[in-house]
């Protein structure tokens, strides 16, 4: 089964995600950093919080000193860490002259470009670099995250030792460099790992399931389908 009809698949069984949840490229930036290591529902807490200290901007997250923002976003956990991560963020902003509309950022070089640059900043890895390029700055960047790697692993597609840059290379190789099916695939998969593919697998209803190398009693992956190899 290609990526693509895959794609289709899951589409049809759970709809458009219309992912991500923000009301400004911001918000989705700052989203980013909030969800590393937590669930989404604790990021909305944060971010509403955020929002009630009108907070919720370049200069207004710099302005505030490290232990009241801290307190704000304590709802996405290791609040410290991502208190100093959200300050390197937003000082790289503005260092780029962006602060006022952080979206601007993506007209300032190729989406190669400033992936680099996103990754310098502290606390911004591969996957955060993706998601803010993707949903903030709107360049088809292929997200990978946990959900990604166990998902099509146990479809067959995925050794599972792979490193983030070969799977995204996959599935960018595999698939039309477009933003909207970028989008709404990665948010799909995320949809398949929290409804199904979760650490233990709910196989049962799965719109996946007859093409999976899984079912409700397996807990480990069958060898990797000569179509899949990277």
């Amino acid at each position: 089964m290609t990526l693509m009809r895959l794609h289709d698949t899951l589409l049809a069984h759970f709809g458009a995600q219309h992912w991500w949840p923000a009301e400004t490229p911001f918000e989705v930036m700052v989203g980013a950093i909030l969800t590393q290591n937590t669930a989404w529902t604790n990021v909305e807490r944060a971010i509403k919080a955020l929002k009630t200290a009108d907070a919720l901007s370049v200069a207004a997250i710099l302005a505030l000193d490290h232990d009241t923002l801290a307190a704000l976003i304590r709802p996405a956990g290791y609040f410290n860490v991502k208190a100093r991560r959200l300050k390197a963020l937003c000082q790289s902003l503005y260092d780029a002259g962006v602060a006022d509309a952080p979206e601007r950022l993506a007209q300032q070089g190729t989406a190669a470009e400033l992936r680099d640059r996103l990754l310098t900043i502290n606390g911004v890895g591969a996957e955060t670099a993706d998601s803010i390029l993707l949903y903030a700055l709107e360049r088809p960047s292929f997200v990978v995250d946990t959900y990604t790697r166990r998902s099509f692993t146990r479809l067959g597609l995925l050794r599972g030792n792979e490193t983030y840059a070969a799977i995204q290379a996959y599935f960018q190789a595999a698939l039309p460099t477009d933003l909207a099916l970028f989008n709404e695939y990665h948010a799909l998969i995320v949809a398949l790992g929290k409804h199904h593919c979760r650490p233990t697998p709910r196989c049962a209803g799965c719109p996946l399931n007859t093409h999976c190398a899984h079912d409700q009693h397996a807990q480990h992956t069958l060898p990797l389908r000569k179509t899949a190899a990277l």
